[in-house]
């Protein structure tokens, strides 16, 4: 008899609904063991490998490259032949696992949870048995041939009718609630997509969408604020993941934080001439400018903790409080193939300056090759934003929502400056500092920043503050 298990795609954190798969690797056909990667997915945040917790053969895929699979959704199909699985002389194979009751035949919908680790043997013992599985279950369904969209996963038996949705509003945030108000929208004749109804901001956005299209039709070739993407337009370029993600994030940031930006240029001579000597005689691991300058920031922040914080919200998405950080968990701008990512340096203050360079320099290569977990993706309190290697003098960078603030630089160029009344040729760059408004003015943003402007100058001050 032959068990079929689904592999349904797990929630890989972070709130993230689906991922778009890049690449399978392993093909309908094979035989898989236990915790063996099957298939390398890009979600909203990172590159990730997915191990199938099932060993057996592969007669299932979710679809071909390109395919985007709500997490929940089958992604990889596994049959077992059961005959080899449960011997003869009882109930318990050779591990002394439990079999199935009555026989298990029959299809059956498997989740990733938790699982205790097995011990060496068994899992030697479950790849043998993998290696027994009857091939004549496998179909003949070539991995070029598979549909184009992934499995669709059955509804629940109770779905939430708009009337319920209409007697009880289940809204997921005040965000989303104050996103319904700016933009008119009766929460009450909306169905959530959610659980039990819940009412999520793309029920929202839809909402919104929809009011915008039944508008008057805007003249050929117009653009308009809803346009919708069809697959089959040769103009339109889709979104990876990542980049959508990116878009949600700083529409975001723009509608809900009202910031400003200061700039200073800075001497950055005195720097560089530190970065020189604390490298010199090849010492590992080598210390970049950007380390140097994420040092200063920590230094900073202690002086200015409210720079380090969250706002905190009521109800209907106004401040009510400003809930200070007591980590300074560092983030910074890297460009990779893939789009802009903000890899997260945790824990910053409890770092020396050659730790903080190292994994500075870990995170960066991570990033580039799309190997960063969400994990060192997020929960970033403050961002660092070297835009000077662009060939830049200076941005003003949206907030990294929900941070407050930003710090960036530009590139550091050979220009006359007076020094001690005389003209002299020195490497100056430009420090620009984004913030949210609701949390300082600009005499708390401008001191920081000359905070930091005087670091850049003078590096030995930072010997008081570490």
């Amino acid at each position: 008899m032959a068990a079929v298990l689904e592999f349904a795609l797990p929630d890989l954190g972070e709130g993230l609904t689906s991922a778009e798969i890049v690449r399978w690797m392993v093909g309908i056909g094979d035989v898989i063991v236990v915790d063996q990667p099957v298939a390398e997915v890009e979600t909203a945040k990172a590159v990730v490998e997915v191990p199938c917790p099932h060993a057996g053969v592969v007669t299932a895929l979710a679809g071909p490259p390109g395919t985007a699979v709500p997490v929940g959704t089958p992604l990889i199909t596994v049959t077992v032949d059961e005959s080899a699985e449960q011997p003869a002389d009882g109930p318990d194979g050779p591990d002394g696992a439990p079999g199935s009751a009555g026989g298990g035949s029959g299809r059956v919908l498997i989740g990733y949870g938790p699982r205790a680790e097995p011990a060496p043997a068994s899992r030697a013992g479950r790849a043998s048995r993998a290696s027994r599985v009857d091939r004549s279950l496998v179909g003949t369904t070539a991995p070029e041939s598979l549909p184009s969209t992934p499995p669709v996963p059955m509804p629940p038996a109770s779905m939430p009718t708009a009337r319920d949705a209409r007697q009880a509003v289940k809204v997921i945030s005040p965000l989303v609630r104050r996103l319904a108000r700016d933009n008119a929208v009766d929460l009450r004749e909306l169905t959530g997509t959610g659980p039990d109804g819940l009412i999520r901001r793309r029920d929202v956005e839809a909402a919104i969408t929809a009011a915008t299209r039944s508008g008057p039709a805007p003249r050929t070739g117009q653009a308009t604020a809803a346009d919708v993407l069809d697959p089959a337009d040769p103009d339109v370029v889709p979104l990876s993941p990542l980049a959508r993600r990116a878009a949600e994030a700083f529409g975001r940031s723009r509608r809900e934080v009202p910031d400003a930006t200061t700039w200073v240029d800075a001497d950055a001579t005195e720097l560089l001439a530190a970065r020189d000597a604390l490298n010199a005689g090849g010492a590992e691991p080598r210390i970049g400018v950007l380390a140097l300058l994420a040092r200063v920031c920590v230094a900073a922040l202690r002086h200015f903790p409210d720079l380090n914080s969250t706002v905190v919200t009521d109800a209907d998405g106004r401040a009510t409080g400003v809930r200070r950080h007591r980590a300074v968990h560092l983030g910074f701008a890297a460009q990779t193939p893939r789009g802009l990512v903000v890899p997260v340096v945790r824990d910053t203050q409890g770092h020396t300056t050659a730790s903080l360079a190292a994994e500075v320099t870990r995170l960066t290569a991570a990033a580039r090759a799309g190997r960063l977990t969400p994990a060192e993706l997020t929960g970033g309190t403050f961002t660092l934003n070297n835009y000077g290697v662009f060939g830049v003098d200076g941005a003003t960078p949206i907030v990294n929502h929900p941070e407050v603030a930003m710090i960036g630089i530009g590139r550091i160029l050979p220009r006359p400056w007076a020094v001690d009344g005389e003209l002299a040729v020195r490497r100056i760059t430009q420090l620009s500092f984004t913030f949210d408004h609701r949390v300082c003015d600009g005499a708390t943003a401008g001191a920081f920043l000359r905070f930091v402007a005087d670091a850049v100058e003078n590096p030995t001050t930072l010997l008081r503050h570490l």
